[in-house]
Formats: C-alpha cells, structure tokens, sequence
C-alpha cells in the first residue's frame, strides 16, 4: 500500500479549509491502511517551506511541492499524475467544490482510474478504501470500492472535518513538471473574495439561512442584520431564491452549496431533505419555525417555536446590546 495523495488548494498564504479537512481525512484513513498519506501543492513564491510543512500537523507527512499556476486545473492534473507515477500512491483525494471536481475528473481520465463523486464518507474495508455516496436524491447511501490502481474520491465539498493529530512538520519535496502544452493555454486573470449577498458562504463559521417563512423578500434584512451582528454571513433555501428573494450564490442544499459552519440559524425552514444534505454537517442548528412540527426540528441542537418576526429582532437587538457591553 503506497498511500494517499490529497491536493490542498491555498489562497494569501493559507490553506483552503476543505482541503484542511481532506487532508485530515487522509491521514485518518492513511494510519488504518498502515500507509502514508501525502499532499501536493501547486503555486508560485507563496509557498514557503513553512507553509507547506504546517500540513503536517494534519497528517501529511510529505508534501510535494510544484511550480506553477494556482487556482487551475490542468496544471494540477499534470502535477498529481506526475507524483502518482513515480511514487505509487493507491489513492488521490479531493475535498470537492468546483476545483476539486475538475481536477479529479481530469485526473481520473489521464490515469484511466476509477473515481466516484459527491462523497459523504471514506471507510477501511479489507485493507483497501470504499467510498459512501448518497444516490436517488440523498435518500440511500451506496459503497463503492475501486478496481486496480489509484482510486479517486472526491468528497462532498465540507464533508470531512479538519483534525490536527501530525507528529510534527511535514517533508517538502520539489517536484519539476513538464507541463502539457493546453495546460499553459489558461492564466488566472483576478482572484477575490465574494461579500454581501454574494459572500462565499462555504468558508462561513456562522450562517443565518431564512426560507418561506420569512413570508417575502424584504423578510431577509432580518436575517442580514442578525448575520451582521454575528460576524456571519446569509444563505437562503431552493425556494426562495427561485422565488426571487435572495441571491442563487446564497442557495443551501442538494442543488446549492455544502456547508458545515460552527453555527447554523435557520429561520423559518421547514427542513425537507434536500436543504438537509446541504446543511446537516454544520456543529450546532438552532431552528425558528411557527410549525412545532416542522421536519427540521428533528435534526436541531436547540429549536425555537415561535414568530420569527418577534425573535430575529430581540435576538440581534440582544447580540449588539452584548457585544457594546
């Protein structure tokens, strides 16, 4: 057994916090298979031999380090194929959003690999990994196990969570790639951060989502203003924003964004299976909903019955009131 090969995508010196956790998720997996789980980075001068050697402390004991154009795919599809080829690695993992999705796709056809999607979780079953996937709208979970060498996964964007359990710094390796003639073909023109109503809600630690029940558009500058006094940000359900109300980039759910914030405040979400899957990883879900029998209050750390009209206010009346103490 050779490994586990993770890529960790980074941005102004720090590393992205799903790659942190599909890292963290490697070594776990690494240490069961009795292998090493390892890391590949691709960048310019940002990548330090110090920034690089903290992913030891989620477990990678070695990072191979690349020279080239970061935030791309190709280029690290030439790098990880690279590192796979001289190196052996039975398995690449990806943390999943847009990027990651990519890259283990592309990588998946240069290898002639298998490669299984959307992954929620990663087991040890007979000394070789077998991937959990949700199938039939997240209503039953499926194994997949891989034939022949290496296997992609690419996990669920926020599905693993980040664990620092390294025995110390971790070894840097640079690698020199040739890179592919249409791997050049792309630059990277501007790279920013989304704000407002079109903040990058994945990143979030405190999220404040509003749904139906917020009764139309106008009912988010409630939300908004509790988010703002939290240091949070806003998302919002399939329905509302097909209605209108709030922004697509803000979208929780089965055909939104994964998240998995410290805090999630949902007000008035009814919870219905496909806004779960988008949410149900998040640390602590406080509901408000009128419905006392509202789906969501089934999967809530603290629920809440009540006019949400009422509560947001004094809540984020309460919050400012205690933060200006």
């Amino acid at each position: 057994m050779a490994g586990i090969l993770t890529y960790a995508l980074h941005y102004e010196g720090a590393f992205n916090k799903n790659s942190l956790g599909a890292v963290s998720e490697g070594a776990k997996l690494a240490k069961e298979l009795g292998a090493e789980s390892h890391a590949v980075v691709v960048g310019g001068d940002d990548l330090t031999d110090d920034l690089c050697k903290t992913l030891g402390k989620y477990g990678a004991t070695k990072v191979f380090r690349v020279k080239g154009e970061e935030g791309l795919a190709q280029p690290v599809v030439d790098a990880m194929a690279k590192v796979i080829e001289e190196n052996g690695q039975s398995y690449a993992l990806f943390g999943g959003g847009l990027l990651g999705f990519e890259i283990g796709a592309g990588l998946t056809a240069r290898l002639n690999a298998g490669v299984t999607m959307e992954v929620t979780a990663v087991k040890v079953q007979d000394g070789k990994l077998v991937a959990e996937r949700p199938i039939l709208q997240d209503s039953a979970i499926v194994d997949v196990d891989y034939v022949g060498e290496p296997g992609i996964i690419i996990g669920r964007l926020n599905a693993f969570e980040i664990a620092e359990g390294g025995d110390g710094d971790a070894e840097v390796v640079d690698v020199e790639v040739s890179f592919s003639e249409f791997s050049n073909k792309c630059k990277m023109v501007q790279r920013g951060e989304q704000r407002g109503a079109d903040v990058n809600i994945e990143d979030a630690d405190i999220l404040v989502a509003g749904g139906r029940g917020l009764g139309k558009a106008e009912g988010f500058q409630l939300c908004e203003d509790l988010a703002e006094s939290l240091g949070g940000a806003v998302a919002a359900t399939r329905a509302v924003v097909d209605a209108g109300w709030y922004s697509y980039s803000a979208q929780i759910g089965q055909t939104g964004k994964t998240v998995a914030p410290k805090l999630y405040l949902a007000a008035g979400i009814s919870g219905a299976i496909q806004h779960k899957v988008g949410m149900q990883a998040s640390e602590n879900i406080v509901a408000i909903n009128k419905d006392q029998n509202a789906p969501i209050f089934e999967f809530s750390d603290l629920g809440i019955v009540g006019d949400l009209n009422k509560i947001l206010p004094k809540l984020t009346e309460a919050i400012k009131a205690k933060k200006g103490g």
